[in-house]
């Protein structure tokens, strides 16, 4: 099982840039500082329901697993206390070995300048070294953006047959 992530500096279509890196244990308060950044809507398209609060537990619980049960990459751009998280792509391996489910958020003042696409594809590359053969998402139908970048990375749409608010966006590792 090959874990190894090797950060990069990425240069936005802004000017601005970002330095990508895996995620760690030690991340967790800037992952809440990040949290609270977000809009209610960013919130409610990146957890399909409305969060006003973030569930601490859980978050320490998938920090703590990482990177033997999947993969977190984050964007981090420099702040007055160290850092600050401004984006981030994780994928967890679920109980069939050979897939994994993404998500992913990006702050909106970073939105629509590359960072999105830059993650996905880095979290793309990493679980296809890891040896997985598919990657799966479920995304609210009216998150059009991140509906979009799928397409462009290749992932195929469909609805949820449970859900027609859904789409589960499905890519076939090996076939890419």
């Amino acid at each position: 099982m090959d874990t190894h992530f090797t950060p990069f500096d990425l240069d936005l279509r802004d000017g601005r840039a970002v330095h990508v890196r895996m995620i760690r244990t030690s991340d967790e308060a800037a992952i809440l500082e990040a949290f609270e950044r977000l809009s209610p809507e960013a919130r409610y398209m990146r957890f399909m329901r409305a969060v006003a609060e973030p569930n601490v537990g859980r978050l320490r619980e998938v920090l703590a697993s990482l990177p033997r049960t999947g993969l977190g990459i984050t964007a981090t751009v420099p702040a007055d206390d160290g850092f600050g998280i401004v984006g981030s792509a994780l994928f967890l391996i679920g109980p069939n070995p050979g897939s994994c489910e993404f998500s992913t958020t990006v702050l909106a003042e970073y939105g629509g300048l590359g960072l999105g696409r830059a993650l996905m594809t880095a979290l793309i590359a990493a679980a296809r070294q890891r040896g997985l053969h598919e990657m799966k998402g479920y995304v609210l139908a009216r998150n059009q953006p991140m509906l979009r970048l799928a397409t462009r990375l290749g992932f195929s749409i469909r609805p949820d047959p449970d859900d027609f608010s859904i789409r589960i966006c499905r890519l076939h590792l090996a076939d890419t």
